[in-house]
């Protein structure tokens, strides 16, 4: 006997099946119909901007909405003779299915990606737009990205979580948030070789004190000192960091930016790994000088940094000018390292602040060794805070005859900061931070850059939905890019970080911090 479910069921599996095919009679029609159309001489609008770019064929669908007036949208993607995909829409939102995408892609790899946009008018009639051009490229992006979620805001950290995103997809799933402690701080992460089998994690707890969480090889460990900005060595023996005492201030009349950001002093020490132990380098913690952003050749043979002279000996900032933080600027530098000797060389200029006339921070120098890319700004030492941050490149195999470095700014950048960039593993595309698109929450943006460094028009990272931008009101910081997925559990993560000390740490100098009472500009 035929039960009541199955009877109701039989009528709403017709209808479906009906939908279904007056859905595709519908796409039908409507494509047979987009033969008389007007030609529109330029392209259309679209928002995000995906047009005149290099994607690479493992991104997720790059969905975008139609910013043209019009009742119903037509877009063709196609690659090659026989790839083609068609979306239709009502609102002008582009959803594109996630399986067609990737096919279309990874069949057409070093070929062309072109976009039809046709809209259809209150009158009936369609307009054609002219062809977006895209590039897909041979080389794949590395899979995933992990980068820090955070509010904008300054007086309070709520909801900061260290996030991974599936490049291939929408995935994305949280590494750590600070609900797993009590709504402390995460401050920045760092991998070895674009890998997460190595791993750290700063954090900052009214609770469970300033710390630093370590990964390696699975195994995790809470270490007893606080870890500023931090590189791996290639080998993965030490972690060079920073220490920084930094104060935050504002700007009144200052209508792009009101925040900014100073170290009044820091200087880099070295932990080893297997000893648990901190080592001081001379070169790495002058007294007179203010070091920060380290970061490793792909070698390891050398470490980059940023120095500039202090101007100051004391920690009074209520005294502190608009004129003494603006002379403030930083060398790029790099010193020799011997990782079996644990032997340091001597220091050398590579971007000199007095010749530039600006301050070069935040360096990191491409996998295969041939690139590095370092922003610069104006002044001091946060570079997310200054709208006239640049991205910058050096080729390692170009130098003048004096056998200075040369460097030249790449076409990424645009009017607002650009900062806190990655590279890939295969050093084909770079991963960084822009303000481009509101001028207060930073987007994390791609750019391909071919053999001979020349960068591509960048694109931001595709959402499932295409006004996604528009309603986020949290910053996407330090994007790292990386081969695979954080291994390590956040309730793993979350545990040992609510846990006790797992290594306590002497540090060889006192701390990063001015201890005289009086404000005194240093000559």
């Amino acid at each position: 006997m035929m039960s009541k479910n199955y009877i109701y069921a039989i009528p709403l599996i017709i209808v479906m099946a009906f939908g279904a095919g007056v859905c595709m009679f519908f796409e039908r029609d409507i494509s047979e119909e987009i033969v008389d159309f007007m030609q529109v001489d330029r392209e259309a609008r679209i928002y995000p901007d995906y047009s005149s770019i290099v994607i690479p064929a493992n991104i997720s669908p790059m969905n975008f909405a139609v910013r043209e007036d019009g009742e119903l949208y037509c877009v063709r993607i196609s690659s090659g003779k026989d790839s083609r995909i068609e979306v239709f829409s009502k609102t002008g939102n582009i959803v594109i299915g996630e399986a067609q995408w990737s096919s279309l892609l990874k069949q057409n790899k070093g070929g062309k990606l072109e976009i039809d946009i046709f809209c259809r008018g209150k009158d009936g009639k369609w307009l054609r737009y002219d062809t977006i051009h895209n590039t897909i490229a041979n080389e794949e992006i590395d899979g995933y990205l992990v980068y820090r979620k955070i509010h904008p805001g300054y007086r309070k950290w709520r909801d900061v979580g260290i996030y991974q995103r599936r490049l291939g997809s929408y995935a994305e799933s949280v590494v750590l948030d600070n609900s797993y402690f009590e709504g402390g701080c995460l401050n920045c992460h760092a991998f070895c070789n674009n890998r997460t089998d190595k791993m750290l994690i700063g954090l900052r707890s009214a609770k469970y004190g300033s710390s630093e969480l370590i990964v390696n090889d699975g195994r995790v460990n809470k270490i007893g000192t606080k870890f500023g900005y931090s590189s791996w060595h290639p080998s993965g023996k030490i972690v060079v960091y920073s220490m920084n005492k930094v104060y935050q201030l504002f700007h009144h009349a200052r209508k792009d930016e009101y925040r900014d950001v100073i170290d009044i002093d820091s200087a880099l020490v070295y932990y080893d790994v297997e000893s648990a132990k901190v080592k001081r380098c001379e070169h790495l913690s002058k007294k007179d000088r203010l070091e920060t952003y380290p970061s490793w050749s792909s070698d390891g043979k050398y470490l980059y940094y940023c120095s500039a002279p202090k101007k100051w000996v004391t920690s009074k900032m209520e005294e502190i000018t608009k004129e003494m933080i603006e002379r403030v600027k930083y060398d790029l530098m790099r010193i020799s390292y011997d990782v079996k000797q644990d032997k340091w060389g001597e220091p050398e200029v590579v971007v000199s602040a007095q010749q530039s006339g600006k301050s070069s921070l935040e360096p990191r120098v491409s996998p295969d060794g041939r690139w590095l890319l370092f922003c610069m700004c104006d002044y001091s030492c946060f570079p997310v805070y200054q709208p006239g941050s640049d991205l910058y490149m050096i080729d390692f195999e170009s130098k003048r005859a004096d056998r200075k470095f040369v460097y030249r700014k790449i076409d990424v950048n645009s009017d607002a900061s650009e900062s806190w960039h990655s590279w890939s593993s295969n050093s084909r595309w770079i991963a960084f931070s822009s303000k481009r698109m509101h001028g207060v929450f930073t987007r994390t943006y791609f750019s391909y850059i071919d053999v001979n460094g020349i960068a591509s028009k960048p694109f931001v990272l595709p959402q499932k939905d295409p006004g996604y931008y528009e309603r986020c009101l949290r910053t996407f910081s330090v994007p790292e890019l990386v081969i695979e997925p954080v291994q390590t559990t956040k309730e793993t993560l979350g545990k040992v970080a609510r846990g006790k000390i797992d290594k306590a740490v002497y540090v060889p100098i006192t701390s990063a911090t001015i201890k005289n009472e009086q404000w005194q500009e240093r000559e």
